[in-house]
């Protein structure tokens, strides 16, 4: 159980509350969150750095099975490479196969060639072929002539290998783990534009949560979709999870009562599954930023994560709906999906390249692959690139 203290106001100098422009009353702070009995406030444990398993699944199961969800996700270290699961070992030759147009792009470039400036050329233009933009590509460029330069490389074979090293230390940045635990619930917001996989990856983020032992609110925020709903309430059932759903109410008002809901019920994370929303949509842009807001009224240090749901196959317009997005909601995350098809994924290169521009990297939490719960996985540099390159 968790216990929160309010400061009891007495009756003659209570001022009487009135609502904001929101609509919705000020509520005092609650103080930092209270972690759940057996967890460790201060320095909660990491999961052995020989954990041979990376799938969410493992990870997560890992986590939970401890008593300890402080580190919810937490994985190894970067140095210690952990063995591929056989899961996840078939969830990456997915991954080759749904970026095949572009790493073969690359790999011809490479094929029968001489390392001088008609490689380069032929490379600066499958790169930005492959959606990797202008100014990511002339950084790759020149980071791969240093490469070949202080390793002396000879072989075409050898410059694919060092630019795929280039590659990986570019996306490095978007490799981060995310932490479920800290506060409870850890509100998670999550937002996209209509047909990118929204709601799906929330049910499927929902399965790996359920099934690692969380307990996890569903917040139907999407009124602005028929269906959605539905959908939503699919995910929950299928998973037994609770969710708030309230037809024909304001987005607002659904997300303020469920995190009031799950903090009172003590869960561990709840799920906001925001609106499709185009980005030139400004009235509709607006509703998200009310979300926000009153997500934090309901809880002063929420949302904890606001995730952006990007279709791979959209190219540079990714990148735009990663700008106005993240202006609007102060972006935390994203979620890749749909890099199955004709996805060609250098726009991970673009985004990379302008948020470490910015000092402010962007972390990749999952790519997606297809429709199965177990094609939606933790992103990993190093894999990415050599499926990039192929």
């Amino acid at each position: 159980m968790f216990s929160f203290l309010r400061r009891k106001k007495t009756a003659d100098t209570a001022p009487t509350p009135t609502p904001d422009a929101d609509g919705f009353l000020p509520t005092e702070p609650l103080g930092p969150a209270v972690p759940r009995p057996g967890a460790q406030a201060d320095t909660p444990a990491a999961l052995a750095p020989t954990e041979p398993d990376n799938t969410i699944e493992t990870i997560a199961a890992s986590a939970f099975s401890t008593g300890d969800k402080s580190n919810f996700f937490e994985q190894a270290p970067p140095q210690a490479e952990p063995i591929a699961s056989p899961s996840r070992t078939g969830w990456l030759d997915r991954l080759k196969s749904g970026l095949k147009k572009t790493g073969s792009s690359i790999t011809t470039v490479f094929t029968g060639a001489q390392i001088d400036d008609a490689l380069y050329e032929e490379l600066e233009t499958a790169l930005l072929l492959a959606d990797t933009g202008v100014p990511a590509t002339e950084q790759l460029l020149a980071d791969l002539r240093r490469r070949v330069k202080e390793t002396k490389a000879t072989e075409p074979a050898q410059v694919k290998v060092l630019l795929q090293d280039a590659i990986a230390e570019l996306l490095a940045p978007l490799e981060k783990t995310l932490v479920v635990g800290e506060y409870h619930p850890t509100v998670i917001m999550v937002a996209g534009v209509n047909g990118a996989g929204k709601t799906t990856s929330i049910g499927k983020l929902t399965k790996h949560l359920a099934d690692a032992g969380a307990s996890v609110l569903l917040a139907a925020a999407d009124t602005f979709r028929a269906a959605a709903r539905e959908q939503l309430a699919v995910w929950a059932d299928r998973n037994r999870v609770e969710i708030i759903s309230q037809e024909g109410a304001d987005p607002s008002a659904v997300s303020f009562d469920a995190v009031g809901a799950g903090r009172a019920r003590g869960l561990d994370v709840v799920l906001v599954d925001t609106a499709g929303r185009l980005p030139t949509q400004k009235h509709l842009m607006e509703e998200l930023a009310k979300i926000r807001r009153v997500v934090t009224k309901a809880d002063v240090t929420a949302p904890h994560e606001v995730l952006l749901v990007i279709d791979g196959n959209t190219g540079q317009n990714a990148l735009a709906q990663v700008r106005a997005f993240d202006e609007v909601l102060g972006l935390t995350g994203l979620i890749v999906t749909k890099l199955d098809g004709t996805a060609k994924g250098g726009v991970l290169c673009a985004i990379a390249r302008e948020y470490a521009a910015r000092g402010k990297p962007l972390p990749v939490y999952f790519i997606g692959v297809g429709e199965k719960l177990e094609d939606l996985q933790t992103f990993k540099a190093r894999e990415f690139a050599q499926a990039l390159v192929g």
